[in-house]
């Protein structure tokens, strides 16, 4: 039987949340799958674990056939799952974060949901939140929607890693995530693909994510807006299929997280950088009808000030919870 989709884990010192994780891909019905840990330089048993799993999985008689890549050292979630879909040899890839889990009819829902819309490239399902063992409700800004959601993904990420799904020939067109960004590299890559794409929904919550635990990326990378920032730079300084419209939306998120960062290392005393932010407040609306060469010397300059974590890690209190 072919293989219909090729599901991507990428890992780190979770050996325990990755097993439950794979087990959920293992446990999907009515699918023929291959899946693909890719262990991100893991210090603790991460690798006995998935080798143990793998010799499982091979010895039974599932439709899941899987591999495991290691990485010699972290590299970062955005590298963990471009060697992953390098090696997907499927025509749909599928994300799973190691601490999430799925329903066992999700990648049966939307194999189906694709195959009966060829001109979607991404899809997504609806999600059950889980934060430290119970059941939490998303706010509204959170609410997956259907459609053209390019301009209400620019303030709130309302794609997520593990419920998307997509064609693997759209995901290698785009480079992939930008290997460059620490956090809100899935942020980067949603961005560059509902420029051109619309999104669509299976709206039943067949994926389970888990929060509260510790290493969860969100709450350990300080000022993660900062990552947007260069998203929203590097939209504006190398996407030709931005509307005017667009452009302005951008214009303006650009703007204001500017601002919100800006403010909050002036606070900390790093006013030097902080100057820096700040004037890409000013200088956003000027970049609404098109690049131009300060555009992309703010890009060129600001990206190996705004990824470099120990910057910004003394203002850690600051951007929580942006």
């Amino acid at each position: 039987m072919e293989t219909a989709v090729s599901v991507i884990i990428a890992t780190y010192n979770r050996r325990a949340m990755v097993a439950e994780a794979i087990a959920s891909v293992v446990a999907q019905r009515e699918v023929c799958a291959e899946l693909i840990v890719v262990d991100d330089g893991s210090t603790d048993a991460t690798a006995e674990t998935l080798a143990r799993i793998a010799g499982e999985v091979r010895a039974g008689a599932g439709g899941v056939a899987m591999r495991i890549i290691a990485h010699r050292e972290k590299r970062g979630v955005a590298a963990a799952r471009n060697t992953g879909v390098a090696l997907a040899s499927a025509p749909i890839v599928a994300f799973l974060d190691s601490d999430d889990l799925w329903r066992p009819f999700k990648l049966r829902r939307q194999i189906d949901f694709m195959a009966t819309h060829p001109e979607c490239a991404i899809a997504q399902t609806a999600e059950l939140w889980m934060r430290d063992g119970v059941q939490v409700n998303p706010g509204m800004r959170h609410r997956k929607r259907a459609g053209d959601i390019f301009l209400e993904s620019l303030r709130t990420c309302i794609l997520s890693p593990s419920a998307v799904i997509l064609r693997t020939s759209l995901f290698r067109a785009l480079g992939g995530f930008d290997e460059g960004l620490e956090a809100a590299e899935d942020y980067d890559l949603w961005l560059r693909i509902l420029v051109r794409h619309e999104a669509g929904l299976i709206d039943e919550p067949l994926v389970i994510r888990r929060a509260g635990h510790a290493g969860q990326l969100s709450a350990s990378v300080p000022a993660i807006d900062r990552f947007r920032i260069l998203s929203l730079l590097k939209l504006l300084a190398h996407s030709d299929d931005l509307s005017l419209e667009q452009r302005a939306a951008v214009c303006a998120v650009l703007a204001e997280k500017s601002r919100i960062l800006a403010k909050g290392l002036s606070r900390r005393g790093n006013d030097d950088l902080a100057e820096r932010i700040e004037r890409l407040s000013v200088q956003a609306p000027n970049w609404i009808v098109g690049a131009d060469p300060q555009l992309h010397h703010e890009l060129a300059t600001l990206r190996p000030l705004l990824t470099t974590t120990r910057r910004i890690e003394e203002n850690r209190n600051d951007f929580h919870g942006f």
